[in-house]
């Protein structure tokens, strides 16, 4: 069988894709992996970056003598995914994106960090906060929510992913956006299906953006119709 790799998204971990992985695994061989500093993966003492993020995908594809794989990247997953296949487009097969916030601005950045206020959320969404504290054993929840703010901040300043540098991937691209989703932009995601030489587009409906509300059965199909695409 084929390999088919999920990567995560912020704030994420390998547990993310536990009722998602059965649905795929009687087609696929699937890989999951936590990357730097999320859920109990070692921390590099360096600031998130998606080229960080996109070098332990690289590290885990070595270390299990996988030549190429195909890439699910969920929110931040995405964006890894496409940075992994600009570096090391042979190692990537076909790629599908959701709810990946691909255009960023300061203003963008600084409205998603205000949602990233530890007080705030044990104040308002004390189960999100227990939820986060079980799911990140290695730096702590509250470390955690700062680092990704950074990183946050970060893509503000660089502007994120743009259309033209994706202009030029030979790879099949699915991307994909829930109807609900408040996050990912669906014009910044029709920008940058429209510049890809194999890009597809589709939008899942009833879908916002928490991956803890997408309906998985929902994605599954959509997932697999596509990455069985000979």
């Amino acid at each position: 069988m084929q390999n088919l790799l999920l990567l995560h998204g912020a704030l994420g971990a390998v547990d993310q894709f536990e009722a998602l992985k059965p649905m795929l695994q009687t087609q696929f061989v699937v890989h999951v992996l936590n990357f730097e500093g999320h859920g109990d993966a070692p921390d590099a003492q360096r600031p998130f970056r998606a080229e960080h993020f996109a070098a332990n995908v690289l590290a885990y594809l070595d270390a299990h003598e996988i030549a190429q794989s195909h890439v699910f990247g969920y929110s931040l997953g995405g964006f890894v995914a496409l940075t992994l296949a600009q570096t090391q487009p042979q190692r990537v097969g076909r790629i599908a994106t959701l709810g990946t916030k691909f255009g960023w601005t300061r203003d963008a950045a600084t409205k998603e960090v205000g949602m990233l206020d530890p007080q705030k959320i044990l104040a308002k969404v004390p189960k999100f906060a227990e939820m986060l504290a079980k799911r990140h054993r290695t730096l702590g929840w509250q470390a955690m929510l700062t680092r990704t703010a950074e990183c946050m901040h970060y893509f503000g300043e660089m502007g994120g992913l743009t259309p033209a540098q994706v202009a030029t991937l030979p790879h099949a691209v699915r991307v994909m956006i829930g109807d609900r989703d408040s996050t990912a932009d669906i014009v910044d995601s029709l920008g940058i299906y429209r510049a890809l030489p194999q890009g597809e587009f589709e939008v899942l409906p009833r879908t916002p953006h928490p991956f803890e509300k997408v309906p998985l059965k929902r994605l599954s199909v959509a997932l697999l119709d596509y990455f069985l695409l000979n």
